[in-house]
């Protein structure tokens, strides 16, 4: 057990497809959840050519381009990994908050070792599709973000933006925490 502080972290990826080491990852988005005019964001240079043409599609980012503006990956996720330990400074602890944290966990986790040899986050992550369904006992088709909307009412939406997703998503964990979760003395 840690006594450091938790300092949760919102994080939203756009790849080029579904699985990390074929496909590239090419956006990150990341914001403190208590604080997220405190952020993160980055485009990648893709690490190859294979992709989904849906995926693309959703994301609007175009692998061409990124290869000529995208930050190289080892620099992004020094960049990333630098941005991280500002956030927790010595007494913190980060904690990997996704929608969906699966997917968008092994695409950092896969490019935290590949490009730096370690992950800041440590081999977890904090999925808040999973703390909606254990927080109102709902199915698991109930944890679709449309349907969380309805319930919770974020000022926020989803984009596909990385950093807006970030965002928004860190809003919904805040939601959830704060209707559903209940509190300890």
């Amino acid at each position: 057990m840690s006594d450091k502080r938790e300092i949760f972290v919102s994080v939203d990826v756009e790849t080029a497809g579904p699985i990390p080491g074929e496909f590239s990852l090419l956006s990150i988005g990341a914001c403190s959840v208590f604080g997220p005019e405190k952020s993160f964001a980055c485009e990648l240079k893709p690490i190859g050519d294979k992709f989904d043409p849906k995926a693309l599609e959703v994301t609007g980012l175009s692998l061409e381009t990124l290869a000529q503006t995208g930050d190289d990956p080892p620099r992004a996720m020094e960049n990333f990994e630098q941005w991280l330990a500002e956030l927790a400074s010595d007494d913190g602890e980060v904690v990997f908050v996704g929608f969906n944290a699966p997917f968008d966990w092994s695409f950092v986790n896969y490019y935290f070792h590949r490009f730096l040899g370690r992950n800041p986050f440590g081999f977890t992550a904090l999925d808040i599709k999973a703390l909606y369904m254990g927080a109102t006992g709902c199915s698991w088709a109930d944890t679709r973000s449309s349907r969380i909307a309805q319930k919770l009412a974020p000022t926020l939406t989803g984009t596909h933006d990385a950093l807006a997703d970030a965002r928004y998503q860190a809003e919904i964990f805040r939601l959830i925490r704060a209707k559903l979760v209940p509190q300890g003395e």
